[in-house]
Protein backbone atom coordinates (compact mmCIF):
# COMPACT_ATOMS: atom_id res chain seq x y z
CA UNK A 1 0.00 0.00 0.00
CA UNK A 2 1.60 3.54 -0.99
CA UNK A 3 2.61 5.87 1.66
CA UNK A 4 1.78 9.61 1.82
CA UNK A 5 4.36 11.65 2.75
CA UNK A 6 3.55 14.50 5.45
CA UNK A 7 6.71 16.15 6.14
CA UNK A 8 10.38 16.57 4.42
CA UNK A 9 13.30 17.62 6.23
CA UNK A 10 14.89 20.49 4.47
CA UNK A 11 18.41 19.80 3.34
CA UNK A 12 18.04 16.10 3.82
CA UNK A 13 18.78 13.53 0.86
CA UNK A 14 15.26 13.67 0.14
CA UNK A 15 14.48 17.32 0.30
CA UNK A 16 17.17 18.00 -1.77
CA UNK A 17 16.10 15.80 -4.54
CA UNK A 18 13.29 17.82 -4.71
CA UNK A 19 10.57 15.39 -2.76
CA UNK A 20 7.84 16.76 -1.34
CA UNK A 21 5.31 17.10 1.34
CA UNK A 22 2.18 15.55 -0.27
CA UNK A 23 4.18 12.99 -2.72
CA UNK A 24 3.22 9.33 -2.44
CA UNK A 25 6.50 6.78 -1.87
CA UNK A 26 5.59 3.71 -3.72
CA UNK A 27 8.81 1.62 -3.69
CA UNK A 28 12.66 2.23 -2.89
CA UNK A 29 14.97 0.64 -5.41
CA UNK A 30 12.10 -1.89 -6.93
CA UNK A 31 11.10 -2.97 -3.04
CA UNK A 32 7.25 -2.07 -2.41
CA UNK A 33 6.80 0.38 0.75
CA UNK A 34 4.04 -0.33 3.00
CA UNK A 35 5.44 0.81 6.37
CA UNK A 36 7.98 1.66 8.74
CA UNK A 37 10.19 -1.62 8.47
CA UNK A 38 9.89 -1.84 4.86
CA UNK A 39 10.77 1.91 4.70
CA UNK A 40 14.43 1.51 7.16
CA UNK A 41 15.31 -1.89 6.18
CA UNK A 42 15.42 -0.75 2.14
CA UNK A 43 16.41 3.11 2.44
CA UNK A 44 20.09 1.92 4.21
CA UNK A 45 21.75 1.73 0.79
CA UNK A 46 23.96 4.18 -0.63
CA UNK A 47 22.46 4.49 -4.07
CA UNK A 48 18.32 4.53 -3.94
CA UNK A 49 15.76 4.80 -6.84
CA UNK A 50 12.64 6.08 -5.29
CA UNK A 51 8.91 5.48 -7.17
CA UNK A 52 6.68 8.22 -6.04
CA UNK A 53 3.55 9.80 -6.92
CA UNK A 54 2.51 13.44 -7.12
CA UNK A 55 -0.59 15.15 -8.48
CA UNK A 56 -1.58 11.72 -9.91
CA UNK A 57 1.57 11.49 -12.08
CA UNK A 58 4.07 8.51 -10.98
CA UNK A 59 7.68 10.06 -11.51
CA UNK A 60 11.34 8.63 -9.87
CA UNK A 61 14.16 9.84 -7.81
CA UNK A 62 17.68 9.06 -7.96
CA UNK A 63 19.66 9.41 -4.58
CA UNK A 64 23.00 9.40 -3.32
CA UNK A 65 23.63 9.42 0.01
CA UNK A 66 25.90 7.97 2.88
CA UNK A 67 25.01 4.31 3.72
CA UNK A 68 22.49 4.40 6.65
CA UNK A 69 21.86 7.65 6.81
CA UNK A 70 18.22 9.23 6.76
CA UNK A 71 16.03 10.01 3.88
CA UNK A 72 14.73 13.09 5.46
CA UNK A 73 11.00 11.46 4.59
CA UNK A 74 8.13 12.15 7.70
CA UNK A 75 4.86 10.03 7.22
CA UNK A 76 1.60 10.82 8.81
CA UNK A 77 1.98 8.02 11.90
CA UNK A 78 5.26 6.56 12.88
CA UNK A 79 4.20 3.32 11.39
CA UNK A 80 3.08 4.57 8.23
CA UNK A 81 -0.34 2.32 8.43
CA UNK A 82 -2.12 1.48 11.19
CA UNK A 83 -1.06 -0.44 14.46
CA UNK A 84 -2.24 -3.98 14.29
CA UNK A 85 -4.73 -4.89 17.29
CA UNK A 86 -4.33 -8.31 19.22
CA UNK A 87 -6.83 -11.10 18.16
CA UNK A 88 -7.25 -12.79 21.29
CA UNK A 89 -9.21 -12.96 24.38
CA UNK A 90 -6.49 -14.11 26.90
CA UNK A 91 -7.90 -15.23 30.35
CA UNK A 92 -5.43 -12.83 32.27
CA UNK A 93 -5.45 -10.08 29.85
CA UNK A 94 -4.55 -6.59 31.75
CA UNK A 95 -6.52 -4.27 29.47
CA UNK A 96 -9.74 -6.41 29.66
CA UNK A 97 -9.21 -5.36 33.50
CA UNK A 98 -8.87 -1.98 33.06
CA UNK A 99 -11.56 0.12 34.76
CA UNK A 100 -13.81 2.56 32.62
CA UNK A 101 -13.19 6.43 31.71
CA UNK A 102 -9.10 6.13 31.31
CA UNK A 103 -7.40 7.53 28.15
CA UNK A 104 -8.45 5.70 24.97
CA UNK A 105 -5.20 4.64 23.85
CA UNK A 106 -5.18 2.23 27.34
CA UNK A 107 -8.23 -0.34 25.76
CA UNK A 108 -5.92 -0.67 22.44
CA UNK A 109 -4.36 -3.97 22.64
CA UNK A 110 -1.24 -4.45 20.51
CA UNK A 111 0.13 -7.54 18.82
CA UNK A 112 2.42 -5.82 16.46
CA UNK A 113 5.73 -7.82 15.11
CA UNK A 114 7.22 -4.38 14.08
CA UNK A 115 6.54 -2.65 17.26
CA UNK A 116 7.98 -5.86 18.97
CA UNK A 117 11.80 -5.00 17.19
CA UNK A 118 11.21 -1.74 17.26
CA UNK A 119 10.13 -1.19 20.83
CA UNK A 120 10.50 -4.28 22.76
CA UNK A 121 6.42 -5.12 22.75
CA UNK A 122 5.44 -8.64 23.24
CA UNK A 123 3.44 -10.48 19.93
CA UNK A 124 1.84 -13.71 20.22
CA UNK A 125 2.45 -14.88 16.95
CA UNK A 126 -1.35 -15.71 16.21
CA UNK A 127 -2.30 -12.66 13.11
CA UNK A 128 0.93 -13.27 11.31
CA UNK A 129 0.88 -15.14 8.03
CA UNK A 130 3.53 -17.04 6.32
CA UNK A 131 4.40 -13.65 4.51
CA UNK A 132 4.94 -12.17 7.45
CA UNK A 133 7.28 -15.21 8.89
CA UNK A 134 9.01 -14.46 5.76
CA UNK A 135 9.59 -10.90 5.81
CA UNK A 136 10.90 -10.95 9.67
CA UNK A 137 13.55 -13.70 8.37
CA UNK A 138 14.17 -11.63 5.61
CA UNK A 139 15.07 -8.50 6.94
CA UNK A 140 16.52 -10.26 10.03
CA UNK A 141 14.13 -8.39 12.60
CA UNK A 142 15.80 -9.56 15.72
CA UNK A 143 15.27 -10.02 18.69
CA UNK A 144 11.56 -10.62 18.78
CA UNK A 145 9.87 -10.78 21.83
CA UNK A 146 7.04 -13.61 21.89
CA UNK A 147 4.22 -14.24 24.34
CA UNK A 148 3.82 -18.01 24.80
CA UNK A 149 2.63 -18.92 28.05
CA UNK A 150 2.19 -22.02 27.31
CA UNK A 151 3.63 -24.48 24.92
CA UNK A 152 0.32 -27.03 24.98
CA UNK A 153 -1.30 -26.41 21.89
CA UNK A 154 -4.62 -27.16 23.37
CA UNK A 155 -3.99 -24.79 26.55
CA UNK A 156 -2.80 -22.27 24.68
CA UNK A 157 -6.37 -22.14 23.07
CA UNK A 158 -8.07 -22.02 26.00
CA UNK A 159 -6.04 -19.75 27.54
CA UNK A 160 -5.88 -17.31 24.21
CA UNK A 161 -9.49 -17.81 23.71
CA UNK A 162 -7.89 -18.15 19.80
CA UNK A 163 -7.95 -21.19 17.62
CA UNK A 164 -4.68 -19.67 15.44
CA UNK A 165 -3.02 -19.95 19.08
CA UNK A 166 -2.38 -23.49 18.43
CA UNK A 167 -1.07 -23.28 14.98
CA UNK A 168 1.28 -20.28 15.58
CA UNK A 169 3.51 -22.20 18.00
CA UNK A 170 5.02 -23.51 14.76
CA UNK A 171 6.56 -20.40 13.82
CA UNK A 172 8.75 -20.52 17.12
CA UNK A 173 10.87 -23.11 15.39
CA UNK A 174 10.93 -21.61 12.07
CA UNK A 175 12.33 -18.18 13.12
CA UNK A 176 15.55 -19.74 15.89
CA UNK A 177 16.39 -22.03 12.80
CA UNK A 178 16.57 -18.82 11.11
CA UNK A 179 18.73 -17.08 13.03
CA UNK A 180 16.30 -15.29 14.85
CA UNK A 181 16.34 -14.39 18.55
CA UNK A 182 13.52 -15.10 20.46
CA UNK A 183 12.90 -13.93 24.38
CA UNK A 184 10.24 -15.70 25.15
CA UNK A 185 7.57 -14.69 27.98
CA UNK A 186 5.29 -16.76 30.24
CA UNK A 187 2.20 -15.04 31.77
CA UNK A 188 1.83 -17.83 34.59
CA UNK A 189 -1.55 -18.76 36.38
CA UNK A 190 -2.13 -20.58 39.38
CA UNK A 191 -4.43 -23.73 38.09
CA UNK A 192 -3.49 -23.15 34.10
CA UNK A 193 0.30 -22.93 32.73
CA UNK A 194 1.80 -23.63 36.36
CA UNK A 195 3.32 -26.57 37.87
CA UNK A 196 3.59 -29.45 35.41
CA UNK A 197 2.71 -27.53 32.24
CA UNK A 198 5.39 -25.19 33.12
CA UNK A 199 7.77 -28.10 33.27
CA UNK A 200 6.51 -29.09 30.03
CA UNK A 201 6.66 -25.38 28.22
CA UNK A 202 10.54 -24.85 29.36
CA UNK A 203 11.56 -28.41 27.89
CA UNK A 204 9.79 -27.76 25.15
CA UNK A 205 11.78 -24.03 24.71
CA UNK A 206 15.16 -25.56 25.94
CA UNK A 207 15.11 -27.37 22.65
CA UNK A 208 14.69 -24.88 20.60
CA UNK A 209 18.92 -23.96 20.70
CA UNK A 210 20.65 -20.73 21.56
CA UNK A 211 18.53 -18.53 19.28
CA UNK A 212 15.87 -18.78 22.24
CA UNK A 213 18.01 -16.35 24.26
CA UNK A 214 15.82 -16.09 27.40
CA UNK A 215 12.61 -17.03 29.08
CA UNK A 216 10.86 -14.60 31.10
CA UNK A 217 8.28 -16.31 33.45
CA UNK A 218 6.23 -13.64 35.24
CA UNK A 219 3.27 -13.90 37.77
CA UNK A 220 -0.57 -13.25 36.57
CA UNK A 221 -1.54 -9.49 38.03
CA UNK A 222 -5.24 -9.03 38.26
CA UNK A 223 -7.19 -6.05 39.21
CA UNK A 224 -10.68 -5.46 40.89
CA UNK A 225 -11.89 -4.85 37.40
CA UNK A 226 -13.15 -8.76 36.87
CA UNK A 227 -16.45 -9.01 36.63
CA UNK A 228 -17.41 -11.36 33.72
CA UNK A 229 -14.13 -12.46 33.24
CA UNK A 230 -12.59 -15.89 34.09
CA UNK A 231 -12.42 -16.07 37.84
CA UNK A 232 -8.53 -16.43 38.77
CA UNK A 233 -6.98 -16.66 41.36
CA UNK A 234 -2.93 -14.94 42.53
CA UNK A 235 -0.30 -16.72 43.08
CA UNK A 236 0.25 -17.20 46.90
CA UNK A 237 3.97 -17.64 48.98
CA UNK A 238 4.16 -21.32 48.24
CA UNK A 239 2.87 -21.06 44.76
CA UNK A 240 5.40 -18.66 44.35
CA UNK A 241 8.21 -20.79 45.71
CA UNK A 242 7.10 -24.11 44.00
CA UNK A 243 7.20 -21.93 40.82
CA UNK A 244 10.60 -20.66 41.35
CA UNK A 245 12.16 -24.50 42.07
CA UNK A 246 10.65 -25.24 38.84
CA UNK A 247 12.52 -22.32 37.11
CA UNK A 248 15.64 -22.98 38.91
CA UNK A 249 15.99 -26.66 38.28
CA UNK A 250 15.23 -25.89 34.29
CA UNK A 251 17.74 -22.72 34.76
CA UNK A 252 20.86 -24.95 36.19
CA UNK A 253 20.40 -27.44 33.38
CA UNK A 254 20.65 -25.09 31.36
CA UNK A 255 23.38 -23.30 33.03
CA UNK A 256 25.92 -26.21 32.91
CA UNK A 257 24.85 -27.06 28.84
CA UNK A 258 24.89 -23.76 27.42
CA UNK A 259 26.85 -21.49 29.73
CA UNK A 260 23.11 -19.66 30.05
CA UNK A 261 20.46 -19.93 32.61
CA UNK A 262 18.04 -18.61 29.84
CA UNK A 263 15.31 -18.73 32.12
CA UNK A 264 14.29 -16.30 35.03
CA UNK A 265 11.59 -15.64 37.65
CA UNK A 266 10.20 -12.09 37.53
CA UNK A 267 11.10 -10.13 40.59
CA UNK A 268 7.52 -10.34 41.79
CA UNK A 269 8.02 -14.30 42.26
CA UNK A 270 10.86 -13.49 44.99
CA UNK A 271 8.65 -10.84 46.38
CA UNK A 272 6.00 -12.37 46.93
CA UNK A 273 8.20 -16.13 48.07
CA UNK A 274 9.86 -13.65 50.55
CA UNK A 275 13.07 -14.07 49.14
CA UNK A 276 15.85 -11.63 48.10
CA UNK A 277 16.16 -11.22 44.88
CA UNK A 278 19.74 -12.76 43.59
CA UNK A 279 22.96 -10.25 42.60
CA UNK A 280 22.71 -8.59 39.31
CA UNK A 281 24.89 -11.44 37.37
CA UNK A 282 22.40 -13.86 37.82
CA UNK A 283 20.49 -11.58 35.34
CA UNK A 284 22.96 -12.06 32.33
CA UNK A 285 22.46 -9.54 29.83
CA UNK A 286 19.04 -8.40 31.03
CA UNK A 287 17.35 -9.65 28.15
CA UNK A 288 13.85 -9.00 29.48
CA UNK A 289 14.97 -6.15 32.12
CA UNK A 290 11.69 -4.48 31.03
CA UNK A 291 9.56 -7.18 32.04
CA UNK A 292 10.22 -6.95 35.70
CA UNK A 293 13.64 -9.55 35.52
CA UNK A 294 16.29 -7.81 37.56
CA UNK A 295 15.57 -4.47 37.83
CA UNK A 296 15.06 -4.62 42.03
CA UNK A 297 18.70 -6.53 41.22
CA UNK A 298 20.02 -3.62 39.02
CA UNK A 299 18.46 -1.18 41.01
CA UNK A 300 20.11 -2.56 45.04
CA UNK A 301 23.29 -3.04 43.65
CA UNK A 302 24.17 0.09 41.36
CA UNK A 303 22.59 2.16 44.57
CA UNK A 304 25.27 0.16 47.32
CA UNK A 305 28.02 0.71 44.16
CA UNK A 306 26.99 4.57 44.32
CA UNK A 307 27.18 4.21 48.36
CA UNK A 308 30.17 2.93 49.05
CA UNK A 309 32.31 5.04 46.40
CA UNK A 310 30.73 8.08 47.65
CA UNK A 311 33.30 9.68 49.37
CA UNK A 312 31.50 12.83 51.02
CA UNK A 313 28.82 12.36 53.97
CA UNK A 314 27.78 15.57 54.06
CA UNK A 315 24.41 15.34 52.61
CA UNK A 316 21.55 17.25 54.21
CA UNK A 317 17.96 17.76 54.36
CA UNK A 318 14.82 16.37 54.85
CA UNK A 319 12.93 15.34 51.09
CA UNK A 320 10.65 12.25 50.35
CA UNK A 321 9.99 9.26 48.47
CA UNK A 322 6.89 7.50 47.22
CA UNK A 323 6.44 3.80 45.54
CA UNK A 324 4.42 1.10 45.19
CA UNK A 325 4.04 -2.23 47.96
CA UNK A 326 6.66 -4.23 46.47
CA UNK A 327 9.79 -2.06 46.15
CA UNK A 328 9.02 -0.36 49.33
CA UNK A 329 11.26 -2.55 51.33
CA UNK A 330 13.62 -2.12 49.20
CA UNK A 331 13.77 1.14 49.03
CA UNK A 332 12.98 1.75 52.64
CA UNK A 333 16.56 0.02 53.45
CA UNK A 334 18.22 2.11 50.95
CA UNK A 335 17.52 5.27 51.89
CA UNK A 336 18.10 4.27 55.92
CA UNK A 337 21.72 3.07 54.36
CA UNK A 338 21.94 6.48 53.15
CA UNK A 339 21.17 8.32 56.03
CA UNK A 340 23.19 5.77 58.08
CA UNK A 341 26.01 7.46 55.87
CA UNK A 342 24.98 10.83 55.72
CA UNK A 343 23.57 11.74 59.21
CA UNK A 344 22.21 14.81 58.61
CA UNK A 345 20.10 13.80 56.11
CA UNK A 346 16.50 12.39 56.36
CA UNK A 347 14.28 10.94 54.10
CA UNK A 348 11.21 9.86 54.27
CA UNK A 349 9.43 6.40 52.19
CA UNK A 350 6.04 6.00 51.73
CA UNK A 351 4.67 3.16 50.55
CA UNK A 352 1.23 3.28 48.04
CA UNK A 353 -1.17 0.56 48.25
CA UNK A 354 -3.21 0.47 45.09
CA UNK A 355 -6.57 0.71 45.91
CA UNK A 356 -7.44 2.30 42.37
CA UNK A 357 -6.60 -1.47 40.54
CA UNK A 358 -6.99 -3.30 43.50
CA UNK A 359 -4.74 -4.37 46.10
CA UNK A 360 -3.07 -7.31 44.34
CA UNK A 361 -1.19 -4.73 42.45
CA UNK A 362 1.96 -3.97 43.91
CA UNK A 363 4.30 -2.79 41.03
CA UNK A 364 5.18 1.44 41.36
CA UNK A 365 4.53 1.26 37.15
CA UNK A 366 0.95 0.93 38.34
CA UNK A 367 0.30 3.47 40.88
CA UNK A 368 -1.89 6.25 40.45
CA UNK A 369 -1.87 10.09 41.31
CA UNK A 370 -5.01 10.12 43.24
CA UNK A 371 -3.47 6.81 45.52
CA UNK A 372 -0.64 9.06 46.06
CA UNK A 373 -2.78 12.10 46.57
CA UNK A 374 -5.38 10.30 49.57
CA UNK A 375 -2.27 8.55 51.09
CA UNK A 376 -0.13 10.68 51.63
CA UNK A 377 -2.37 14.25 52.14
CA UNK A 378 -0.81 14.98 55.36
CA UNK A 379 2.14 13.02 55.59
CA UNK A 380 5.31 15.12 56.40
CA UNK A 381 7.43 15.53 52.97
CA UNK A 382 10.01 17.60 53.63
CA UNK A 383 11.34 20.09 50.39
CA UNK A 384 10.50 17.75 47.63
CA UNK A 385 8.92 14.13 46.52
CA UNK A 386 10.91 11.64 44.40
CA UNK A 387 8.56 9.16 42.54
CA UNK A 388 9.61 6.27 39.99
CA UNK A 389 9.32 7.94 36.63
CA UNK A 390 7.58 4.43 35.29
CA UNK A 391 4.32 5.55 37.00
CA UNK A 392 4.15 8.33 34.64
CA UNK A 393 3.09 7.71 30.51
CA UNK A 394 5.65 7.75 27.89
CA UNK A 395 5.38 11.33 27.34
CA UNK A 396 6.55 11.89 30.93
CA UNK A 397 3.86 14.55 32.31
CA UNK A 398 1.15 12.43 33.08
CA UNK A 399 -0.32 9.69 35.72
CA UNK A 400 -2.33 6.69 34.54
CA UNK A 401 -5.29 8.41 35.69
CA UNK A 402 -4.48 11.18 34.23
CA UNK A 403 -3.84 13.69 36.65
CA UNK A 404 -0.19 15.66 35.36
CA UNK A 405 2.65 16.04 38.10
CA UNK A 406 2.34 19.76 38.09
CA UNK A 407 -1.42 19.26 39.39
CA UNK A 408 -0.55 16.09 42.09
CA UNK A 409 2.69 18.33 42.85
CA UNK A 410 0.08 21.80 43.50
CA UNK A 411 -2.56 19.78 45.51
CA UNK A 412 0.85 18.22 47.91
CA UNK A 413 2.20 21.33 48.49
CA UNK A 414 5.62 20.08 47.55
CA UNK A 415 7.67 20.21 44.39
CA UNK A 416 8.23 16.66 42.81
CA UNK A 417 10.56 14.92 40.78
CA UNK A 418 10.63 11.75 38.62
CA UNK A 419 13.38 9.58 39.14
CA UNK A 420 14.37 6.62 36.66
CA UNK A 421 14.73 3.01 37.59
CA UNK A 422 18.40 3.53 38.48
CA UNK A 423 20.09 3.03 41.25
CA UNK A 424 23.15 5.62 40.88
CA UNK A 425 20.45 7.88 39.93
CA UNK A 426 18.54 7.51 43.02
CA UNK A 427 21.47 8.01 44.88
CA UNK A 428 22.26 11.34 43.78
CA UNK A 429 18.39 12.09 43.43
CA UNK A 430 18.03 11.35 48.02
CA UNK A 431 21.37 13.26 48.51
CA UNK A 432 19.80 16.18 46.13
CA UNK A 433 23.03 16.29 44.26
CA UNK A 434 21.10 15.39 40.99
CA UNK A 435 20.02 17.91 38.39
CA UNK A 436 17.00 17.64 37.81
CA UNK A 437 14.01 20.14 38.01
CA UNK A 438 11.14 19.46 40.22
CA UNK A 439 7.74 20.13 39.26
Amino acid sequence: MPVLIAHVIPRSPGGRAGIQAGDTLLSINGHEITDVLDYRFYMTSSHLQLALMRSGKAFSKEIRKEEYDDLGLEFETYLMDKQISCKNKCIFCFVDQMPPGMRESLYFKDDDSRLSFLFGNYITLTNLSEKDIDRIIQMRISPVNISVHTTDPELRVRMMKNPAAASSLKYLERLVQAGIHVNAQLVLVPGWNDGTALEKTLQDLGKLGPNLQSIACVPVGLTRYREGLPELKPFDRQGALDTIAIIHRFAEKMLKERGNRIARPADEFFLKAGIEPPASEYYGDFDQLEDGLGLFSMVRDDFLAALEDDQDSRAQGIQSIVTGMAAYPLISRLAEQAMEKHPSLKIHVYPVRNTFFGEQITVAGLVTAQDILHQLAGAELGERLLFPSVMLRWEGDRFLDNMTVADLSHALGVPMLPVANDGWELYEAMLHRDMGNPT
